[in-house]
């Protein structure tokens, strides 16, 4: 994914690597918590790796909330987060792209949660964030993650 490119790319050349890999690899921060997106679709790249899970995702046009998305049930972390607020707050991003980059938990998390591997053509869902004022990359940090009629969170370790 184009991150990676970049992080390669910031390696062969040594004056630009500190700015260039804070860019390639970044923490919570960066993301706007305050403003849950949410996103569905069909897997079209599945990297189950280090430094943390990802998936590329085809967001069919039109995207809308499911009307239960608000009910749904979702499992305790041992972070202290409000699912049920996130939940009722999530909407459907401005921007209209298709293709977004997914950025899951490391695999020792997604183990953790007893996620199987997700794969080329499945369905998933899931609320996150993205960066703040929707700028750049199509990317979602996901915080609760729905495949199938199971929920995990990501964020942290199950309770």
């Amino acid at each position: 994914m184009k991150r990676r490119e970049v992080m390669f790319a910031a390696l062969a050349v040594p004056t630009l690597s500190l700015p260039m890999l804070a860019r390639a690899h970044h923490g919570w921060s960066s993301f706007d918590q305050d403003r849950p997106i949410y996103l569905e679709g069909k897997v079209t790249k599945s990297k189950w790796q280090n430094p943390h899970a990802e998936l590329e995702l085809e967001v069919p046009a039109g995207l809308k909330l499911p009307g239960d998305l608000a009910q749904r049930s979702v499992p305790a972390q041992s972070a202290g987060i409000d699912g049920k607020a996130l939940l009722t707050k999530a909407v459907v991003p401005n921007r209209k792209d298709r293709r977004w980059e997914i950025e899951l938990a490391p695999l020792t998390r997604m183990n953790a949660w007893k996620v199987n591997e997700i794969k080329v053509g499945d369905s998933v869902s899931m609320v996150g964030f993205i960066f703040k004022e929707e700028k750049g990359e199509p990317i979602l940090r996901v915080e609760y993650l729905f495949v199938g009629n199971q929920a995990y969170g990501l964020r942290s370790s199950p309770v």
